[in-house]
């Protein structure tokens, strides 16, 4: 788990990288949304770990995405959990928190959660609590450590992007399919605004 020196040192990288223009810029005089913290600390933690730009919020918008009609694209959501075939997009952390509370009292194991919707089944090591685990910035490093070591095992960041989620061919191949054309969608898009801003300049 980050102890709390790592956590604030990627709080620290966070805020430079949002002057290099890394992570997402907030509105001005807006209060932090939830819509935003998937993708800014993604953003961190993949410049912290030395993951491909953009990687993980690819990844995030996979497996948490919603479509939000003010921004007119899906958007990554931080109080999701998965479990028993179904998502759940929750109003609030204490929210997430509960729902995972209540399906653990049904005996219910198999459950995803936040961001990066890490199995606490197959990860229970990762997280001290669920309150961590509802983290965006835990939840994110995380997830950025797991995609490391993954790419160690099996040599490549697709490979690792597949297993990421399921070992199985059948269901890993077109999972890394939908990641990668998330990403190269977000990298255009990105492109295009900045093409804009100098064009408006």
């Amino acid at each position: 788990m980050q102890n709390r020196t790592s956590i604030l040192a990627a709080w620290a990288l966070g805020i430079a990288l949002t002057w290099l223009g890394w992570a997402l810029p907030a509105k001005a005089g807006a209060a932090p949304s939830p819509w935003d913290f998937c993708a800014r600390h993604a953003a961190v933690a993949e410049a912290a770990h030395r993951l491909p730009a953009g990687l993980l919020r690819a990844i995030a918008k996979v497996e948490t995405g919603r479509y939000r009609k003010a921004e007119g694209e899906v958007i990554a959501w931080p109080w999701t959990v998965m479990a028993e075939g179904r998502g759940r997009y929750l109003s609030s952390k204490a929210a997430a928190v509960a729902e995972v509370e209540a399906l653990r009292a049904r005996g219910v194991r198999n459950i995803d959660v936040g961001c990066m919707q890490i199995n606490l089944y197959y990860h229970p090591e990762v997280f001290d609590s669920l309150a961590a685990a509802f983290d965006p910035a835990i939840n994110t490093a995380a997830a950025a450590r797991i995609l490391l070591d993954f790419r160690k095992t099996w040599g490549s960041w697709t490979r690792a992007v597949g297993n990421y989620h399921s070992n199985t061919p059948t269901l890993s191949g077109p999972y890394r399919v939908k990641v990668y054309r998330t990403l190269f969608q977000d990298r255009r898009r990105a492109a295009q605004a900045e093409r804009r801003k100098r064009s408006e300049s």
